[in-house]
């Protein structure tokens, strides 16, 4: 189908962005990448009289790191998030995680804020993030504020922003040197989204896991981080048994739908499966 008609506007700076989005109210859509807002106005689900275009504000694009953080702009793309030689040192998750994004014409200019500040929760990034104990800048008409990834998501497609705030950047500590980290994505096809997702970063010390970190996509109307999961196999040296204890702890906090992925109880066991092999290859991946 094709969109209905809206007014285009294209601001160079954030304060410009923030004042549109302001002034237009309920009428008006942020748009970076536009991989889920374009589909939905195509299927007039989504109606917005304003489109207002974040690609033309340049301090919205680059990886830099700020301390013991790395700093990624919202309209960074899939496909430069990859290529980045400082995350695929620092933080390689993440590039593990874009290559599983949909397929090359997408990420090309699909972009991280959009993943994260969309609320999808079929989108892989947010548990990512949560993962790693990521937190947003986002900015609106108040000032400029920082919200963390655990606290971002509240329902599906309802997240933390005010009308009118935008993610302007996604701040991320950087696991030490040596960590194992994973994730491992069940889909039918290449493009689709997750029938079950998992991603795990991990330390290991004397041969046992010293830290855990988990989260899940796709399994509930939310991204989920699966603290109680980590902290079973903190200690543990990831023997069979407690793989299968934190897989029945991370299936306990699902809620997935049933849909053309599978039913509900299907796809609750491969978030436990995901997660297994995600754990599994963190350790083989992790140095002491």
């Amino acid at each position: 189908m094709i969109p209905g008609s809206f007014a285009y506007h294209r601001p160079t700076s954030v304060k410009e962005a923030v004042g549109l989005l302001g002034s237009l109210g309920d009428d008006a859509r942020a748009i970076a990448g536009g991989h889920s807002l374009i589909p939905m106005m195509k299927l007039r689900l989504a109606s917005p009289a304003h489109l207002v275009d974040l690609g033309g504000i340049v301090d919205l694009k680059g990886i830099r790191e700020d301390g013991r953080d790395v700093v990624i702009g919202a309209t960074t793309t899939q496909h430069e998030l990859i290529g980045s030689d400082l995350l695929g040192k620092k933080i390689p998750i993440l590039r593990e995680t874009s290559l599983l994004i949909a397929d090359p014409q997408v990420r090309y200019l699909g972009t991280i804020g959009g993943n994260v500040a969309n609320g999808d929760p079929g989108n892989d990034m947010p548990a990512v993030m949560i993962c790693l104990g990521a937190s947003y800048t986002v900015v609106g008409k108040a000032g400029e504020r920082r919200i963390a990834a655990r606290d971002f998501y509240q329902g599906a497609y309802f997240t933390s922003l005010e009308p009118g705030e935008i993610v302007t950047a996604v701040r991320i500590p950087v696991p030490v040197v040596g960590h194992g980290y994973a994730y491992q994505k069940l889909k039918r096809k290449i493009g689709d989204y997750a029938t079950a997702a998992a991603a795990v970063v991990l330390t290991i010390s004397g041969g046992k896991v010293a830290s855990c970190s988990i989260g899940l996509t796709n399994v509930a109307e939310t991204p989920l981080w699966a603290e109680q999961a980590g902290k079973i196999v903190t200690g543990s040296t990831l023997d069979a048994a407690t793989l299968k204890k934190a897989a029945d702890a991370a299936e306990a906090i699902t809620s997935p739908a049933a849909d053309s992925r599978g039913p509900a109880a299907y796809r609750t066991k491969m978030a436990g499966v995901m997660l297994a092999r995600a754990l599994a290859l963190a350790k083989e991946r992790a140095r002491a």
